[in-house]
């Protein structure tokens, strides 16, 4: 609490001269919103995420968030969701094994809280950024808005939407020094008055600074909607992803305590063996209707099928003194269907000189899953593991695969009801009040074990934040929000005879900070937090009892927008302290994390860009046993428009060349990150 105190200390002083805020008019950020409203500042309207599911400006959102929209994806030349994170306060990337993104935020790492459209995506895989309109990254736990999970936050790709006012074909052809060669292209048009088309498509050949990587990936995500009435619309989608790369894992610790230095470029695997594959089909329909303009509703209906695997060898330790590497592997399938159905009712009304927004939503959804993976096994050890000399490259042992070590299949079924309000208490307050009710229902066969259990959980998670608002534009809030997850795993496919027996583990979130609309599109935003990790106990006589397992105090700040007609500025900088039950800090969690990118138009045609992030050292593991060291990387772009509208584009990476390890696995699998390097996009557009 004393740092908390600390805190709001230091955001009063902030807000202690309202007379700087910008008091006059300005246009809203189109780029954010669906509809055409008359206020200052930035709208998420509940087409999208938002943090509140209703049509709400973010000085409004009691919560950190960061949005990243498509124009800075495309300026700063961001390929996945880990680019993104580099530039994201609060939040940082793991390695994934090499075959997923995986985040944490705010000191809680998982795989599975990932949504497009406001939907769960949960399945492990690299999520292209092709048809993405903006990315929502929304820091604190809040089951009340997403459900289980998100301990720490989520991450949601709002994607593309056709549009009835353009005709737009546009392309883009990019290639870097490493040999990746990609295309996209955005093609919308209006096929009668109430009707409009849009399909996004894009196509990339992989390559980077490490030995034997490659591979390929496509995706094409066609969208219609249409009017089908002055009040109702449907919009019909489909999106169909197709992965295939090689697995690298990094490379092992030196056994000092720090990541083998030196090899940067080298492969501790087998192009052959190490490969995951993915493909994704996701289908969509919403419907939205309106009955007034204080009263709608809306109802989306998604069925996605993921057929994923992944197999990979990788250094389990390293032996300097006897010039040894110990390596290990297995092979992983996992094929998973999602079904999910969410309705939201919104309505705008007054009672009692009081105005509020109540939302009430309903959601059900169900998730099978199927699981199998193999162990690898060396012709000279007969055994998963096998020791060998260390040479350039690996003389790997013949490689066979065992009989299944793990086989599972898991049937998830939520039901989930909730509901919120949002009210004007007078001219300066606001009050957000919410709370969501979730049946979760899982049944596991452990086909390898002949075993069967079952867990069915019902939570009640609420979310709470007042709002003080001295001036339009500047707000100060204070919330407090939690979540909870199951004890199955993130992906919801671990349950055994002693998880069976506990309840969810629950994340919770308290939070004060505030926002201020400098201007209608430059904005600051800080918080400072704190969030508990508390897991369930069973003690000797049988009881449950929750101890807190972790511990996260940090201070987020983000100042970013279009600060004049020719510079636009992005800076965030972040402080955690995570720390485990006991007393160790959390792997992957860089103490302090800040970042800097901003362009400058030096004429109508020309632009420049300049970059920084610093990441500060972190632990590999929860061991506390290897730490990645600190690092400053430096990124340029300049940017050329041609008359006829094609701009050309120059990105340059690491520009001093530091030698740097942004991500880890685990003590043994560490990424080495890239050398200097650039990237050339030719964009057009008809």
């Amino acid at each position: 609490m004393r740092f908390l105190t600390a805190g709001a200390l230091a955001l009063s002083a902030l807000t202690a001269s309202p007379a700087l805020a910008d008091e006059g008019g300005g246009e809203v950020d189109e780029t954010r919103v669906m509809d055409t409203i008359a206020v200052h500042g930035t709208y998420l309207s509940n087409e999208k995420f938002s943090g509140t599911k209703t049509q709400t400006p973010i000085i409004d959102v009691p919560q950190s968030l960061s949005v990243v929209t498509s124009d800075q994806i495309a300026e700063q030349a961001f390929t996945d969701l880990g680019d993104v994170l580099r530039y994201t306060p609060g939040a940082s990337i793991g390695q994934g094994e090499g075959h997923r993104d995986q985040i944490t935020i705010r000191g809680q790492n998982s795989t599975a809280d990932f949504f497009i459209d406001g939907l769960r995506d949960d399945v492990q895989y690299f999520r292209p950024l092709y048809n993405v309109e903006q990315v929502e990254i929304l820091r604190g736990s809040n089951a009340m808005i997403f459900g289980r999970g998100g301990g720490g936050g989520v991450v949601n790709r709002a994607t593309k939407r056709p549009d009835f006012d353009a005709d737009i074909t546009s392309l883009s052809l990019s290639a870097d020094t490493f040999g990746e060669i990609s295309g996209a292209i955005d093609y919308n048009t209006a096929i009668s008055a109430t009707s409009a088309v849009r399909i996004n498509a894009f196509a990339e050949s992989l390559n980077n600074h490490r030995d034997q990587f490659g591979g390929d990936r496509f995706a094409i995500n066609p969208t219609f909607v249409t009017r089908l009435s002055p009040d109702t619309s449907l919009l019909l989608s489909y999106e169909f992803v197709d992965d295939d790369r090689v697995v690298d894992r990094g490379v092992p610790s030196d056994g000092s305590g720090a990541p083998l230095a030196g090899y940067d470029t080298f492969f501790f695997g087998s192009a052959d063996r190490n490969r995951t594959t993915l493909q994704a089909n996701i289908a969509k329909a919403r419907l939205d209707h309106r009955f007034s303009d204080s009263l709608s509703i809306n109802t989306t209906l998604q069925y996605a099928d993921y057929d994923k695997m992944y197999r990979n060898i990788y250094a389990a330790s390293f032996d300097a003194v006897a010039n040894t590497v110990t390596l290990d592997g297995y092979q992983d399938e996992t094929a998973r269907e999602n079904l999910i159905l969410q309705t939201n009712l919104v309505s705008e009304f007054a009672t009692g000189g009081l105005a509020h927004t109540l939302l009430i939503g309903a959601e059900y959804a169900d998730q099978q899953s199927a699981n199998a993976r193999n162990d690898n096994v060396f012709s000279d050890t007969d055994d998963d593991q096998t020791t060998i000399v260390f040479t350039r490259p690996l003389a790997l042992p013949a490689i066979a695969f065992s009989n299944p070590v793990r086989n599972r299949r898991s049937d998830v079924e939520v039901l989930s009801l909730y509901a919120q309000d949002q009210v004007d208490l007078g001219q300066h307050f606001k009050l957000i009040a919410g709370v969501r009710f979730d049946r979760f229902e899982i049944d596991v066969n452990d086909i390898q074990n002949t075993a069967q259990f079952s867990r069915t959980d019902e939570e009640i998670s609420p979310r709470f934040g007042i709002i003080y608002k001295p001036m339009e534009n500047v707000s100060a809030y204070a919330s407090y929000s939690k979540s909870f997850l199951p004890r199955s795993g993130d992906q919801f496919l671990e349950l055994s005879d002693a998880s069976s027996q506990l309840a969810p583990e629950e994340f919770n979130n308290q939070e004060i900070g505030i926002k201020w609309d400098i201007q209608s599109s430059f904005s600051l935003t800080a918080a400072v937090f704190k969030l508990d990790r508390d897991t369930t106990e069973r003690t000797a006589d049988g009881e449950d009892s929750f101890v807190t397992t972790s511990e996260t105090q940090g201070f987020e700040i983000q100042l970013g927008g279009q600060a004049t007609d020719r510079w636009r500025v992005d800076i965030g900088y972040s402080y955690l302290d995570a720390e485990l039950e006991d007393g160790s800090t959390a792997g992957q969690v860089p103490a302090n994390m800040f970042s800097f990118w901003n362009r400058y138009d030096v004429s109508s045609q020309l632009g420049i860009g300049l970059g920084v992030t610093y990441q500060d050292e972190q632990f590999a593991s929860a061991s506390n046993a290897v730490t990645a060291p600190d690092f400053t990387r430096v990124d340029a772009g300049i940017f050329y428009t041609m008359r006829n509208g094609t701009v050309l584009q120059l990105n340059i990476e690491n520009l001093l060349d530091e030698a740097y390890f942004p991500a880890a696995h685990n003590d043994n699998n560490i990424s080495p990150g890239a050398p200097l390097n650039a990237r050339f996009t030719v964009k057009t557009r008809f």
